[in-house]
C-alpha cells in the first residue's frame, strides 16, 4: 500500500514537472509614451535592430490597441479587464467612484496572481503605477519578485529634479538607488533588464516556467539618456518633422503596415512648419528629439540583452515575448516642449519633446496620448515565440485583426493552462473581457469578432468591425470613420450616417454603464 502511494506521489510530481517544462515562459515588455511609428519595423528612422529581429523572427500586429494613458493601460494589461472595471478609469487619485478609485480593486485578479496559482514564477521590474500609494503593490498582487518604482519618471541612479526623490523597492523593501547590488551609477533601462534576468535565473533554478513583466520607464519624460548615445543623434533631426513624417509614412506603406489609400494626417495648424523656424529653434528641437531617440536605442539594446540571456540559458525557444507601448506619443508641454537644464538630457535636466515631435511619433495618425483617436491608442505589438509562432514576412505578413490589451490575460491563461477564478481571496471576480491571441499567433483556430471600447477623460470610442465612433471630450460631437478605407480618420461619415451614430453611441453608453465608466466624477 505504502509503495503504491509513494509511486502515485512520484508520478504526480513527474507529471507536474513535465507540464511545467512544456508550458512557455512569458515575457511582457512595455515601454512608456512611445509612439506608433518610433521603431524601425513600424516605420521609424531610429535604429532598433533587436526589436526588428524579434519582429522578423515572429509576428507583428498592425491593429493592436492600448487605452491611451499609462495607468489605465497597466490596469487593463495586468487584469484582462477594461481599466474602469479594475478601478483605474483615470490615474491613481481616488475620485470616489468604483471606476475611478485610482487603484486595482478587489474585484479583479492580475496575470501574476493567476499564473502564480498555476505554478509559474512571477516577477516584474520597472514602473508599477496602479495604486502604490493606496497599498496596491507588486508583491501584494501576485509577483513573487519585484524591483519597482511606485510610478515612473526615474532614469538615472543620480537623478535630481522633479522625479529625483522617487523611491525604489526590491521585493517589498525600500532600497537605496546607490545600493552596491545594483552596480551604480546605472541607467534605468539597463537596471530593469539586468534585474529581470536575475529573477529569471531564480525561476530557472526552481525549474518553473516564469512570467516576467518588464515595464520600462523610457521614453517617458523627463527625457534623458547616456550622453554617448544622445551624441549619435544630434543633427539627425535637422530635417524636421515635416520631412521625417513623410519618410515614415512612405516606409509604412512599403512594409504593408498601412494602406496607401489612408491619407497622412496633415500637420495641425498649431504646429509650425519646420522651415519657418530659426536655426536656433531648429537646433533646440533637434537636440530634444536626439535625447528621445537615444532612449529608444537604449530600450532596444536591452531587448537584445534579454534575448541573449534567454538564448544562453536555453530558454528562448519556449518563451513568448510580447513588446508594446502603453499609449501613443506624448504631446504634453505643447508646441514648445521643455528643454531645461545646463545639459539637457543629463540626470539633472527636464526635457519633454512636446506636441511637434509627438506628431512625428504617431505617424500617420491623429492625436496623441490621452485621446481615443488612433494616435492615442494604437501601439506596435511584436510577438516572438520560436517553438510555436512561425515568422511572417512581406507586406502580407501583418496580423491585421483588431486586438486589445484585454487579450493578454486570456493569452496567458491559455498558455499557462491556468484557470480564471470566479472568486479570489473571498471576493467575486469580474469575468475576463479578452480573447486569447493564440489562434492569431499560430494561425490555427478562430478569433471571434467583437466590439472594442475606450474612455479616458471624457474622450470615448467604440470600434465594431471596421467602423469606429469616437469623440473628443464629454461634450464633443461623435465622429464616425470607416477604418478599412480611412484609418487616419480624415473623412468623418457621421453626418450622412446619423442612425448608425445613434446605434453605436447607444452601444457605447450601455458598455459605459455596465463597466463603471458611468457615472463619472464631477
Amino acid at each position: 500500500m505504502l509503495m503504491r502511494i509513494t509511486f502515485a506521489i512520484v508520478a504526480l510530481a513527474f507529471t507536474a514537472a513535465s507540464q511545467a517544462a512544456d508550458r512557455p515562459n512569458i515575457v511582457v515588455i512595455m515601454v512608456d509614451d512611445m509612439g506608433f511609428s518610433d521603431i524601425g519595423c513600424y516605420g521609424g528612422e531610429i535604429p532598433t535592430p533587436h526589436l526588428d529581429a524579434l519582429a522578423a523572427g515572429g509576428v507583428k500586429f498592425s491593429q493592436f490597441y492600448n487605452t491611451g494613458r499609462c495607468c489605465p493601460t497597466r490596469a487593463s494589461l495586468l487584469t484582462g479587464l477594461y481599466s474602469h472595471q479594475a478601478g483605474i478609469g483615470w490615474m491613481t487619485t481616488d475620485q470616489g467612484l468604483p471606476g475611478y478609485a485610482g487603484q486595482l480593486n478587489n474585484r479583479c485578479v492580475t496575470i501574476a496572481e493567476v499564473l502564480g496559482r498555476a505554478g509559474y514564477f512571477t516577477a516584474m521590474t520597472g514602473k508599477w503605477h496602479v495604486g502604490f500609494a493606496h497599498g496596491v503593490t507588486p508583491w501584494g498582487r501576485g509577483f513573487h519578485r519585484s524591483l519597482n518604482l511606485p510610478a515612473g519618471g526615474l532614469h538615472f541612479s543620480n537623478q535630481t529634479g522633479p522625479k529625483g526623490g522617487t523611491q525604489m523597492f526590491l521585493n517589498g523593501e525600500e532600497v537605496s538607488r546607490d545600493d552596491p547590488q545594483f552596480d551604480p551609477p546605472w541607467y534605468g533601462s539597463d537596471l530593469w533588464t539586468v534585474q529581470g534576468i536575475k529573477f529569471m535565473d531564480e525561476a530557472i533554478g526552481e525549474k518553473k516556467p516564469f512570467l516576467l513583466y518588464l515595464a520600462h520607464v523610457a521614453p517617458h519624460f523627463p527625457c534623458m539618456a547616456p550622453e554617448e548615445t544622445i551624441a549619435k543623434y544630434r543633427g539627425k533631426y535637422m530635417k524636421g518633422w515635416d520631412v521625417l513624417r513623410e519618410e515614415r509614412y512612405a516606409r509604412q506603406i512599403e512594409s504593408g503596415l498601412i494602406d496607401s489609400n489612408w491619407q497622412l494626417e496633415p500637420r495641425p495648424a498649431t504646429i509650425p512648419a519646420w522651415d519657418s523656424l530659426s536655426p536656433q529653434e531648429q537646433r533646440r528641437y533637434d537636440d530634444m528629439m536626439a535625447i528621445y531617440a537615444a532612449m529608444i536605442e537604449e530600450v532596444d539594446k536591452n531587448v537584445g540583452k534579454l534575448v541573449d540571456a534567454l538564448k544562453d540559458r536555453g530558454q528562448l525557444d519556449n518563451t513568448l515575448i510580447l513588446f508594446l507601448s502603453d499609449n501613443g506619443g506624448n504631446a504634453e508641454a505643447g508646441v514648445s516642449g521643455k528643454y531645461d537644464g545646463a545639459n539637457p538630457g543629463d540626470p539633472h535636466s527636464n526635457v519633454f519633446i512636446g506636441k511637434c515631435w509627438a506628431h512625428l511619433n504617431n505617424t500617420p495618425f491623429r492625436k496623441y496620448k490621452h485621446y481615443n483617436h488612433e494616435g492615442g491608442i494604437a501601439t506596435p505589438l511584436i510577438a516572438h515565440w520560436p517553438a510555436a509562432v512561425k515568422p511572417r514576412s512581406g507586406t502580407e505578413g501583418w496580423i491585421t485583426t483588431p486586438t486589445h490589451l484585454i487579450d493578454i490575460m486570456a493569452t496567458c491563461l491559455d498558455l499557462g493552462d491556468a484557470d480564471y477564478p470566479a472568486e479570489f481571496n473571498g471576493n467575486a471576480i469580474k469575468p475576463t473581457q479578452g480573447q486569447s491571441l493564440i489562434p492569431l499567433l499560430t494561425d490555427e483556430g478562430s478569433f471571434a469578432e467583437r466590439p472594442l471600447f475606450w474612455e479616458h477623460e471624457g474622450n470615448a470610442a467604440i470600434r465594431v468591425a471596421n467602423r469606429k465612433l469616437v469623440r473628443l471630450g464629454m461634450k464633443g460631437k461623435w465622429e464616425l470613420y470607416d477604418l478599412r478605407d480611412d484609418r487616419t480618420e480624415q473623412n468623418d461619415l457621421a453626418a450622412e450616417n446619423s442612425e448608425e451614430v445613434k446605434m453605436l453611441s447607444r452601444q457605447w453608453r450601455q458598455w459605459a454603464r455596465t463597466s463603471s465608466v458611468l457615472p463619472k466624477p464631477k
